[in-house]
């Protein structure tokens, strides 16, 4: 039986935008105050986390209705790439190419993590309950939770890839997806903890996190260096970059999946039948391709800055998704994902100890996987605004390996179910 929500207080759009965006500008406020009490608490809770967890109150306490709000999916499909665009424009691509292997290696441990994490959760869990994770037919639990692995190695369109091939039951299908989101946000909350703590982490790993922050230092000093007072032809330009381009993206985007999907259907297990996919590639690469242009020097009237403020809006909006009294709907299960995610997150720590990797290159690389192309940017950014590009560049492998390294996982959870 799914559990009744009565109502939500408030149910316009419009409004819950306008809510939305009065907290992240009280969270902007508050943190850059020179209030003691405001810096004191800002140094141990990070200000990307409440703009993420703010908004989950809202519908934990129903006065917003985080289920039916378009809010989630304008900001996905409008405000992420043009976000994509703004941020790639001023990418020095030869620096990213220069982060070297690490990045690359903890990106396909996180991978490895959820392949082999899904049966060994399920092993775990039937050890001690084996009713908790039996069931036959469309309502055996480990075709419900291959979902979780297209969505976790991939992203959505890997996730539909997986209820198409191994068809759980409809109701199966709806808690998973409370699983996968509530506990890769949890994983999410802990990961931006860690980001004000890096430094300490890279201490802890042995790893040189030159790289990363030579990167960071680079687009920071071109920044500064073609920094100007933007005047308002200044940010129209700017919009009609990061929007164009979006437009852009969508029109060739809409070409391009369908006639796939007609043509060639057997790509569907790359995703690239996914209009999301080729709309984030594309944003992506355009962005990447104006950034050996002089459009580059509008960063200096300040392109990465709307483009943050876009990938805020699309935190607060993915925040509001999440309602935490949903945990306790169903316990047990939330248990196996739960371990599931540790698993991930522990092979993740050893890999990164014996390769001495720095902590940008473990969260990027773990939210490249479980969070795809709307949150690994969101991470990457979480250091610096400049270093949003290289989570778009891994979250891009994560679709393309999704639905094969799903549908290998899914095989394996069904060798192992009791």
């Amino acid at each position: 039986m799914e559990t009744q929500h009565p109502h939500a207080l408030i149910e316009n759009d419009a409004v819950i935008l306008g809510l939305l965006i009065l907290l992240l500008a009280g969270i902007f406020y508050t943190s850059s105050s020179s209030n003691p009490v405001f810096k004191r608490f800002y140094r141990v809770i990070p200000m990307l986390l409440l703009c993420y967890f703010l908004p989950s109150l809202l519908t934990t306490f129903n006065i917003v209705d985080g289920e039916n709000s378009m809010l989630y999916f304008v900001a996905s499909r409008y405000l992420l790439p043009a976000s994509l665009v703004l941020l790639t424009l001023s990418i020095d691509l030869k620096e990213v190419f220069k982060l070297g292997s690490k990045a690359l290696i903890m990106f396909l441990t996180g991978t490895v993590g959820v392949i082999i994490g899904g049966p060994l959760a399920i092993i775990i869990v039937s050890a001690f309950n084996p009713d908790l994770i039996s069931g036959a037919g469309p309502e055996a639990v480990w075709r419900g939770m291959t979902t979780i692995a297209g969505s976790w190695i991939g992203g959505g369109a890997n996730q539909a890839a997986m209820y198409e091939i191994f068809e759980p039951s409809d109701r199966l299908y709806s808690i998973m997806i409370t699983i996968d989101v509530l506990v890769a946000e949890v994983w999410m909350a802990f990961l931006l903890i860690g980001v004000g703590k890096a430094n300490r982490i890279d201490k802890f790993f042995k790893a040189d996190a030159s790289s990363v922050h030579h990167l960071q230092e680079k687009m920071h000093n071109f920044s500064l260096k073609t920094a100007r007072i933007p005047s308002t032809t200044d940010i129209m330009v700017i919009l009609g970059i990061g929007l164009g381009v979006t437009g852009l993206a969508h029109l060739v985007a809409d070409f391009i999946a369908p006639y796939i999907e007609v043509n060639a259907p057997f790509l569907n297990k790359f995703s690239l039948t996914s209009k999301f996919f080729w709309l984030i590639i594309l944003a992506t690469t355009i962005g990447i391709g104006l950034s050996f242009t002089r459009l580059r020097n509008y960063e200096g009237a300040g392109a990465s800055k709307i483009g943050t403020i876009f990938i805020y809006i699309l935190v607060a909006t993915i925040g509001m998704k999440m309602d935490i009294t949903k945990i306790f709907d169903n316990i047990g299960l939330f248990a196996v994902g739960g371990i599931w995610m540790l698993i991930h997150v522990l092979l993740l720590f050893i890999v990164a100890v014996i390769i001495k990797a720095p902590y940008f290159f473990l969260a990027v690389g773990s939210k490249a996987n479980i969070g795809g192309a709307a949150s690994a940017p969101v991470v990457a950014a979480a250091f610096h605004p400049s270093l949003a590009p290289v989570g778009v560049l891994l979250a891009v492998l994560g679709y393309a390996l999704g639905t094969y390294a799903a549908w290998m996982c899914g095989l394996i959870m069904q060798a192992v179910a009791p």
